[in-house]
């Protein structure tokens, strides 16, 4: 038993005090802010346009300077999808819905999403995915995912294959060493225009 004047032993305690100030952690903006800080107006609009694949994108990626972690604004118009259904073998992919409505088909499953619903799509063939506009006002959603490269990207509707190195898909394009889209029934053998073979 503890005599009655014992001090006893507090845990040490975590205030705001105690927290370093984000412009200790990293370098700061012109503005004064840091410059893993932005705001989606500082981020200018890039657009894609190919059929009914068609979308407009922030990418919050290089604006904040993250590397393993990709995000972007997209916004996608009545009628459009962003991409051809598609999944990765390296990487892994989320999605929420910030306004509007849309069908997300992931795997052999198709599911109404609408704001505020978070899609999780892990990597391999069992989850393919494509999110499409079906509603009559644009869809804006996040698309979160990680950054590992080399990554191939498979398109089963179409019999596609794309690689991936140097930078991940959604990374930046000058940073690639390799890349290039193919029908996968383009398969030649190991030795094939080998002058030695």
């Amino acid at each position: 038993m503890e005599p009655a004047n014992a001090a006893k032993s507090q845990p040490p305690t975590t205030t705001c005090a105690n927290i370093k100030p984000m412009n200790e952690l990293s370098h700061q903006a012109a503005d004064g802010r840091p410059a893993n800080v932005v705001n989606q107006e500082e981020i200018t609009w890039t657009e894609a346009s190919q059929g009914k694949f068609r979308y407009r994108r922030k990418s919050f990626t290089a604006a904040a300077g993250m590397e393993r972690l990709g995000a972007s604004l997209y916004e996608i118009e009545p009628g459009a999808s962003a991409f051809p259904r598609h999944y990765h073998c390296a990487n892994e992919e989320a999605i929420y819905v910030l306004t509007g409505e849309g069908l997300l088909s992931i795997g052999t499953s198709e599911v109404a999403v609408r704001a505020g619903d978070f899609a999780a799509i892990p990597r391999g063939s069992g989850h393919a995915h494509r999110l499409r506009n079906c509603s009559d006002e644009p869809l804006r959603y996040l698309c979160f995912s990680t950054m590992i490269e080399p990554d191939i990207a498979v398109y089963p509707d179409s019999n596609k294959v794309g690689f991936f190195d140097g930078s991940a898909p959604g990374g930046p394009k000058e940073r690639r060493r390799l890349t290039g889209i193919f029908r996968q029934g383009a398969e030649v053998g190991y030795f094939d225009g080998e002058d030695d073979a």
